[in-house]
Formats: structure tokens, C-alpha cells, sequence
């Protein structure tokens, strides 16, 4: 019987993958998970589309509630209590229970600290004026979701014009809410270069979506009852009944970095292949920790649930008595505006040249599938090339239905190494309901031959 004592900072993704892990290698060791939150192992990454109404029901984003932990895996799972202090000299954390107000010590032989990432919240007057939200844990979802139904605002504003921002343009447009994108950038997300992004922007003006493109967020105006009213820019004001506030997250690392352990300068939890930080048995995964980049051998920070559920098997693996290393990550991501995918990964045109590598770019604006096919779909694909090697760096996607996986074609090259010509040279699937006879990944990949 293993005696040693898991404490889990952290129910989601990473520390619940973890957890289970764990529990299937040691059945019989005890194993404690603080969760400050309402909810265990949801689905973050789904929100946008529950508050748009395409999920009928929160519980649906629900991998796996806490009861089902404790009475099935034996997972001593405790929501409602926040970690506020680690003590790495006596092997303990300080616990506060949230309901009872009440505060205790809690002893652990090895510690996972999965404690996420957090939006980034402007500074701005009225921030916290009724009707305006950020996007995080899934209980800020929920709340989105019975403030629309709640009050029927007719006038959206999202402040930030990424991820999220999209994301939510799209869910608010099918509560039929007027929605209007400000964002402090020359563009639209920022991850894809401009040429790419242009089309983004194109598409979302077809749609009947509202963009102001370098405009600073100044401060927000309420109602007689404090609601919001307006957000105002350095240059307008812009009716809003409801707010999404999305410029980003930053990795909830200050209970680490208050015990003394290592951060790293993109103020991430600092951890090597196999999840270890610089506090001997103490692990962190998941969105508050780094990743090695790939491509730039460089540890970087991407919160992604991909990325947070690998860390999480890594370190249950490590912890459990095992030996895994988690390779890396390259920042692919995909999503989708109604009809239009976008996707990317590895390295885009601009952080190639901030990189000061010699490269080369190809884009390419083609149909999928073969074009004589009903409904075939426009699609763009841009691919960053090392001069020098020809090796693949990077590529981006925009396009219709059925376009924005093709991105997988581009990771499994970049992983292996491959040349423009090696990847032109894949023995690729077609039929005309599919591609054309060349995909479009290996069109961009010929434009460099």
C-alpha cells in the first residue's frame, strides 16, 4: 500500500486528469482535491456555445462531478475550498473553507498545484457594473447565460477581438444581441498574421457584427441601478446592456510564487518535462504552468484544455511512480465563426520575424472540395517556411466548413521535421466530396517549391 498523501490544488482539467490517474496506478493511496469553485472536470472550452443555446443545459459541460469522484474513484474532492498559503518546509497547505469561513492546515507528502489561469481584468471605472463579464470558470458561464435570460439585452459589446471575443460574437448574434467588437490592436487575432486575420474581419462585417479596431478601452457607464450602460473608448461611447470583457489570462501562479518557487518570466509556474517545479515533490500542470515551445526550444505559456489535460496524465504518470516527459506544444488552436474555421499552429509570419529567423510565407486562396463538387467552400491556407532548411515553421488556416482540421496535416509536419516538398509529397486522401485532387495544404506547400 502507497502511503504517501496526494494533495491536488485545482478540481478541472489538469488536476482531476491527474487525480485519476493516480488512482488507477495506487488504488489505496489517499488522495485530497481542494476545488474554490463550484464544479470539477468541466468544459470551459464549450461556454460560448451553451450561452449561444446550441447546449441545452450547463450540465451537459459537466465531465464529472465531485459525488462521482468520491463515490466511485474514492477521490476525496472538496469544493468550496480555496488554497491560500503552501508551506514547503512542514509539507502543508492552508485551507479555507468557503461556506463555514473557517480556516485549516492540511498536511501532503506530494502536492499538485492546478490552480489555472484567470482573465486579465482592465482597470477601468465601473468594472464591476452588473452586466459585465468575463469568461473563465464555468460558473462565469452560467452567469452570462441567466443575465441574457434574465434581462434580454439588446446592445453587446466585447472588448477584445480573440478567442473569446469570437467565440462569443457568434453566441450572442444567435440570442439575437446586437454585437459590437472593440480591440486596442490593428487587427483581429492577433496569433494569425494580418493578411489572414483581414478575411476574419471581412466575414464578421458580413455578418452584421459591429468592429473598431485600435480603440482603447477607457471606462464603463451605469444606470440608475447600476447596470451597465455604455463602454467608452478614447474614441466613442458604445451603448452596451451587456459586456464581455476578453483581452486575455494570466496564469494563476501567486500562490506558488508566495511559497518561494520558481516562475518563469512569462509569469507562469516554472516546470520541466515531466511537471516537476523547483520544490522537491511539488508539481504543478495545466493553464498556471509553462510549456517548452517546439519550435522555439523556449518555455512558453499556453492555456489550452489540450495542453492542461497532457500535463495532467504527465504528472499523474510521474507522481504515481511512473516516468513521462510531455514533448511540448506549438500553440495550435482552432475555432469557428458560424461557417468560417480558423485554425493555426507553430509559428506565424510576425513572431517568425521577431525571432529574427530568415523565412519564407506562402498563401494560398483555393476551394474545398474539388471545385466542379455542390457548395464547394473557400479556403486559405499560409504556410512560414525556414529559408535556410525549408523545414516547416508554421501555418494558418481560414475557411469554410470542413477546412480548419486540415491544421492537423500541418502540426504532423512540423513535428516531423518536414520540408515544403515532404509535405507536398504526402500521400494525402482524396475524392472529390473531400479535396481537390492536391489539398489545399500541399497547394501552399507547392507555391514554395
Amino acid at each position: 500500500m502507497n502511503k504517501r498523501k496526494l494533495v491536488v490544488i485545482g478540481g478541472d482539467a489538469a488536476g482531476m486528469t491527474a487525480a485519476s490517474k493516480i488512482r488507477r496506478e495506487q488504488p489505496e493511496r489517499e488522495i485530497v482535491v481542494f476545488e474554490r469553485g463550484n464544479h470539477t472536470s468541466y468544459a470551459a472550452c464549450g461556454m460560448p456555445y451553451y450561452i449561444g443555446g446550441l447546449i441545452d443545459s450547463e450540465e451537459n459541460l459537466i465531465v464529472r462531478k465531485p459525488e462521482v469522484f468520491r463515490k466511485k474513484q474514492h477521490i476525496d474532492v472538496r469544493i468550496r475550498h480555496e488554497v491560500t498559503e503552501i508551506d514547503t518546509v512542514k509539507k502543508r497547505v492552508k485551507v479555507r473553507n468557503i461556506d463555514k469561513n473557517m480556516d485549516f492546515w492540511e498536511t501532503w507528502d506530494d502536492l499538485l498545484i492546478a490552480t489555472g489561469a484567470s482573465p486579465v481584468v482592465p482597470q477601468s471605472e465601473n468594472i464591476d457594473a452588473p452586466g459585465i463579464f468575463s469568461l473563465s470558470t464555468l460558473q462565469s458561464g452560467i452567469n452570462v447565460n441567466n443575465f441574457i435570460n434574465e434581462n434580454k439585452p439588446a446592445k453587446a459589446v466585447i472588448v477584445g477581438g480573440g478567442y473569446i471575443g469570437i467565440e462569443m460574437a457568434e453566441a450572442l448574434l444567435a440570442r439575437s444581441i446586437e454585437v459590437t467588437i472593440i480591440d486596442m490592436a490593428p487587427q483581429l487575432m492577433t496569433s494569425l498574421d494580418k493578411d489572414m486575420s483581414d478575411q476574419i474581419l471581412a466575414y464578421l462585417k458580413e455578418q452584421q457584427v459591429k468592429i473598431f479596431l485600435e480603440e482603447t478601452l477607457e471606462k464603463f457607464t451605469k444606470n440608475a441601478d447600476g447596470s451597465v450602460n455604455s463602454v467608452i473608448t478614447n474614441k466613442q461611447t458604445l451603448p452596451a446592456d451587456i459586456v464581455i470583457v476578453g483581452v486575455g489570462i494570466k496564469p494563476n501562479a501567486g500562490l506558488a510564487a508566495n511559497a518561494g518557487i520558481k516562475i518563469g518570466k512569462n509569469g507562469a509556474i516554472h516546470i520541466n518535462k515531466r511537471c516537476e517545479t523547483s520544490a522537491l515533490n511539488i508539481w504543478a500542470a495545466g493553464d498556471c504552468a509553462e510549456s517548452f515551445h517546439l519550435i522555439t526550444h523556449e518555455q512558453v505559456h499556453i492555456a489550452l484544455g489540450t495542453v492542461a489535460s497532457k500535463h495532467g496524465l504527465t504528472a499523474g504518470i510521474n507522481i504515481s511512480g511512473g516516468n513521462m516527459e510531455f514533448p511540448g506544444v506549438m500553440g495550435t488552436a482552432i475555432t469557428k465563426f458560424k461557417e468560417m474555421e480558423i485554425s493555426r499552429t507553430g509559428l506565424s509570419e510576425k513572431e517568425a520575424k521577431n525571432l529574427n529567423i530568415d523565412f519564407e510565407t506562402a498563401m494560398i486562396t483555393t476551394v474545398s472540395p474539388a471545385s466542379y463538387y455542390p457548395d464547394a467552400k473557400e479556403i486559405s491556407v499560409k504556410l512560414v517556411i525556414n529559408k535556410q532548411s525549408r523545414r516547416i515553421l508554421g501555418g494558418q488556416i481560414v475557411g469554410f466548413e470542413g477546412t480548419g482540421k486540415r491544421i492537423d496535416s500541418i502540426v504532423t509536419a512540423i513535428t516531423a521535421g518536414f520540408t515544403a516538398q515532404q509535405l507536398m509529397d504526402l500521400d494525402l486522401a482524396y475524392a472529390p466530396p473531400f479535396s481537390n485532387v492536391w489539398d489545399p495544404v500541399q497547394i501552399a506547400a507547392r507555391r514554395l517549391l
